[in-house]
């Protein structure tokens, strides 16, 4: 079967859209670009699917690769048959294809290899057919035993050539596949404390424990591979050995034959010395494998939504880094993320100064006419919480505050980014202006950071770097395009994530804004160095121009559409003007009396890239986010002392894991809602409900002071009710 075929098929899709995405991705076209602009291509799917698209095409490409490459090998060495052949073209997965190579793969030095050496293989061949029923193996043997060779008797020729004949069926595909998908369907994981462990610690839930390998989840294998890395875990897959042992004798043996006894042994042997150790260390991959894939995903749904928060737009922030000895840095900031006064107050321990620091951060909200407060939750937050509460309510002002995550902002302030920013500041003033513009526009603030400091992944270090950096670069790709960035103000650090942009074309807008003005057009980056036609075309529709000469240039429609798009105005009679004063918006309605497929084939377009351009019509400059629920502002205090059980308490989603999602209610310590505990109706996994930054309604179900742990439900009042 065709690559494209088989992902037709895999993705129930139709061929012609599989032929056409990669036909797309070839021709070098990024996935934001695919998504957006060549719905009528692919079916209009989103740039998720067509990521997981486009790492399936890799994969399959490189299976069929390797197949050449396996198939070539074998050729070389004369061996290829057509049931080889046959297998090769037939294997699905990578693992299936260095199966079927494994008999010949260039071996090191092994028991096997030593004994072919004497001149053994020949009677390994006569003992493994087995047709031999009269005499005894040793009558067998004595042709072998050689000085010369180091055979010395008909004991030691026997013993190498079962050694020869074990390896062969260690060897066997069809075999080693069998047995791999029954040991995963039937063995199991098990762990034990080190003995010279004697605190267990985080690890003291797998002192002793065993789970079956089908059913291990994906953090508790990361958890386990980590104890096992920092040697506090001893672990190994348990299968029963005498069931091993049977499935390769009644492989290998076959009944009647002065040799078959040998064979039997030979096939016990395969199995206990090479086979099993073999499978479980590739069991154990595979449980790796497939748990940082969860990982990696996790991260990637929890990432997504954070960078997607919606922006507090129009409000002059004061980020606040708390600290203790140093004091705590404070950034004023206006809407556009300048930077307007900074300073440092001492109203934590050692100094106390609570008085004086209040004074001053009265005077700064008047003169500045400060709106929110960001605070950073590092250390002293919830002192710095308490002291501006209550400096607020002295205050009198309509000013609310909120705790944000500084997950990130030391990394961005200590990076060589925060130092070309702002070159006169020290560490920590940077991270008071970072907390500040990761509340008033999150993405354009957490694009500067790398996406593994920022807080929402688990075991993220543990990942292979490789496979966690594309996928985070992915979701920041696809994250940056769906917002769309502003030309004429954003940073070196948004615009190379921009679709066919990088780094260094990034800097070179820069560079031309800066020596040359505004861009009037988005045609006007043409002239930016390095940046070409094919640059353009990806590029052009997620890049905004406010107040320019073209409303078009302020919205998603890309250039290639502009055409199309004053012809649909004309149609009925609209102008620019009419689209600046949003005197649009009965268009739908006059299209769906029309039909809107007569009015696209008038207009010299698809139905879904009329209905996208007829959605940036109406809302020029419209930013997605927008739709968002804001976050949640506060006035108050409250701590963990303060809970009780039963209490009602709107909070906000910070991380999402498997078993459960993690709640900031405001006390400082997130509260666990289980899995267990998020609806009243059955769901997989809590990602299916929730996601990061999401408001909901939680209600406290227990708090552990001494384990500072806060246990929360969002189950019906009617459910916890019947349940009393």
């Amino acid at each position: 079967m065709e690559i494209s075929a088989r992902l037709a098929e895999e993705f129930k899709i139709k061929p012609a859209y599989a032929e056409n995405i990669v036909k797309l991705i070839d021709d070098g076209n990024t996935i934001p670009f695919i998504a957006r602009y060549r719905k009528e291509m692919h079916g209009n799917l989103d740039d998720q699917i067509l990521r997981e698209f486009a790492d399936r095409l890799t994969y399959l490409r490189n299976l069929e690769k390797r197949k050449g490459e396996v198939g070539g090998a074998i050729e070389e060495q004369g061996k290829m048959t057509k049931e080889i052949a046959a297998a090769l073209a037939e294997a699905k997965t990578l693992t299936e294809v260095e199966d079927i190579y494994r008999p010949y793969k260039q071996k090191k030095k092994t028991r096997a290899t030593v004994a072919m050496a004497k001149g053994l293989e020949p009677l390994a061949d006569i003992i493994q057919a087995q047709t031999v029923t009269e005499g005894t193996a040793q009558e067998l043997a004595a042709p072998y035993i050689s000085e010369e060779k180091g055979v010395k008797s008909a004991k030691e020729a026997l013993d190498g050539a079962k050694d020869i004949i074990a390896e062969r069926i260690s060897d066997e595909a069809e075999l080693r596949k069998k047995l791999r998908r029954i040991m995963l369907k039937q063995g199991e994981i098990s762990t034990k404390l080190s003995e010279d462990k004697e605190n267990a610690g985080t690890y003291e839930m797998y002192r002793d424990y065993a789970e079956p390998v089908s059913e291990i989840k994906s953090h508790r294998v990361l958890a386990i591979n980590r104890g096992e890395a920092e040697g506090c875990l001893k672990v190994k897959i348990e299968f029963d050995k005498a069931f091993g042992t049977r499935i390769c004798c009644a492989y290998a043996v076959k009944p009647g034959s002065v040799t078959s006894h040998l064979v039997e042994e030979a096939a016990a042997d395969a199995y206990e010395r090479l086979i099993f150790p073999s499978l479980e260390r590739e069991i154990r991959a595979y449980l790796t494998e497939q748990a940082s894939e969860q990982a990696i995903k996790m991260f990637e749904v929890n990432l997504r939504p954070l960078l997607m928060q919606p922006p507090l737009k129009g409000k002059v922030v004061l980020g606040y880094d708390p600290a203790y000895r140093t004091g705590c840095k404070l950034a004023v900031v206006n809407p556009q993320g300048t930077v307007l006064y900074k300073t440092v107050i001492y109203p934590t321990p050692p100094h106390n100064k609570v008085a004086e620091s209040a004074e001053i951060l009265k005077k700064i909200i008047r003169q500045y006419g400060v709106e929110v407060i960001s605070i950073g939750n590092g250390t002293a937050s919830k002192e710095s919480e308490i002291f501006v509460a209550q400096t607020l309510k002295e205050l009198g002002m309509n000013v609310s505050y909120i705790v944000v995550s500084e997950a990130g902002a030391s990394v961005y302030s200590a990076s060589k980014l925060g130092a070309e920013e702002f070159p006169d500041y020290d560490v920590a003033e940077r991270s008071a202006v970072s907390i500040a513009r990761r509340l008033q526009d999150p993405l354009a603030e957490l694009i500067k950071i790398d996406p593994k400091s920022i807080g929402v992944g688990q075991y993220q270090h543990d990942m292979p770097q490789n496979r966690l950096d594309s996928v985070l670069e992915g979701v920041l790709e696809d994250c940056v395009n769906s917002v769309g960035v502003d030309l004429n103000t954003a940073s070196v650090s948004l615009l190379k994530y921009v679709a066919g942009l990088n780094a260094g074309i990034a800097k070179n807008i820069v560079k031309y804004r800066d020596e040359n003005g505004r861009f009037r057009t988005r045609k006007e980056i043409l002239n930016v160095s390095k940046l070409g036609e094919k640059a353009f075309e990806q590029c052009a529709g997620f890049l905004r121009i406010s107040d320019g000469e073209n409303i078009l240039d302020n919205t998603a429609v890309h250039p290639e559409s502009y055409k199309s798009a004053e012809a649909l105005l004309a149609l009925f009679g609209y102008t620019d003007e009419d689209v600046r004063e949003g005197k649009i918006k009965d268009l739908p309605d006059r299209i769906r009396q029309k039909g809107e497929e007569s009015v696209a084939a008038a207009c010299g377009m698809g139905v879904p890239t009329m209905r996208d351009v007829v959605a940036e019509l109406l809302k020029p400059g419209r930013d997605i986010r927008d739709a968002l629920p804001k976050p949640v502002l506060r006035a108050d205090i409250m701590n963990i002392g303060d809970l009780k059980v039963g209490m009602e308490l709107t909070g906000t989603v910070r991380n999402v894991a498997d078993f459960g999602v993690f709640v900031d209610i405001g006390v400082h310590q997130d509260g666990l809602v289980h899995i267990s505990e998020i609806t009243d109706k059955f769901i997989r996994h809590p990602s299916d409900v929730l996601k990061v930054g999401q408001i909901v309604k939680v209600r406290v179900i227990g708090v552990d002071l001494k384990r500072n742990r806060i246990a929360l439900s969002m189950k019906s009042m009617e459910k916890q009710k019947k349940n009393a």
